[in-house]
């Protein structure tokens, strides 16, 4: 078991990930794993850095899939001890009302499995493995407050609970996503977009995960959300910044000094905090 220090990127063999694991490769001084569910396409993705002197590992991890999930924590466990850096990027959206999208009860299942319930299987295996002074970047969306603004007074209310725990979230995405599946979303309460509650859940999620950590007495454990804006992707058609650009915020919420006071579980949109819940912005701790 090494002591080396180590960064994991899931859903990293192009785009946006790809981009975070090279600005990883550049600035953070450790191993960083590329992952990916297709082991060809990532160790191509390791074998184009490799080109830019950039010396990635890969290793195959299909968040949707629990075993594969143990397969990265027993990797990262026997060689390393522990992580340093965790960004959950994986993520699906399907184009709205496209010709091409299946009906909204797949897609809801498809994406939430994916967005929602894959990084959450990530996190509660990964995160006992989180070292002191660990980092952690849920990657986002602003789409969380967009769906949020279209939700019922009452769901409203149940996302803003003060109280809330990852089993009330975990219930809101089910319900959603059976309400799809009914073809009842507007008779809930729910807005449309599958991608939108994945991103409600994911968000939320983060804000408790850091109450949790700080409750366990963590040593510095900094866990953020964050909003990359439009960037060119196979998820955006290609449409939007350069996906190195749309890395600056991720690298920033992986890169965050040593016993910072904010950021912590927070949403980061630009570098600076986002109050998504009631949509007003403050600047960031950090530099």
């Amino acid at each position: 078991m090494s002591g080396q220090k180590v960064a994991v990127v899931t859903g990293a063999n192009k785009g946006l990930g790809f981009a975070i694991v090279r600005g990883l490769c550049k600035n953070f001084e450790g191993d960083v794993i590329l992952t990916a569910r297709d082991e060809g396409r990532g160790k191509a993705a390791v074998a184009e850095l490799e080109k830019e002197e950039l010396h990635p590992k890969f290793h195959q991890l299909d968040i949707s899939d629990h075993e594969s999930v143990l397969r990265i924590k027993d990797f990262l466990e026997k060689n390393y001890g522990g992580i340093d850096i965790l960004v959950n990027n994986a993520a699906i959206a399907y184009e709205f009302n496209s010709v091409l999208s299946p009906p909204i009860g797949q897609a809801a299942e498809e994406v939430c499995k994916i967005n929602y319930f894959g990084t959450l299987d990530v996190c509660q295996e990964l995160f006992p493995l989180l070292r002191p002074h660990a980092r952690v970047c849920n990657v986002s969306s602003i789409n969380c407050e967009f769906s949020l603004s279209e939700y019922s007074d009452e769901l409203k209310a149940k996302v803003r609970k003060t109280d809330l725990t990852i089993d009330d979230i975990t219930a809101l995405v089910k319900q959603f996503v059976d309400a799809a599946n009914k073809n009842q979303l507007k008779e809930q309460g729910f807005d449309s977009s599958p991608y939108g509650i994945s991103k409600v859940g994911v968000s939320l999620m983060t804000i408790l995960q850091q109450k949790e950590l700080d409750a366990k007495g963590a040593e510095d454990i900094v866990v953020n959300a964050c909003d990359v804006g439009l960037v060119a992707t196979d998820m955006t058609g290609g449409a939007g910044m350069p996906i190195d650009q749309g890395a600056t915020t991720p690298l920033y919420c992986c890169l965050l000094p040593p016993d910072i006071e904010s950021p912590r579980g927070k949403f980061i949109m630009n570098k600076r905090v986002y109050d998504w819940l009631t949509a007003c912005t403050t600047e960031a701790t950090a530099s």
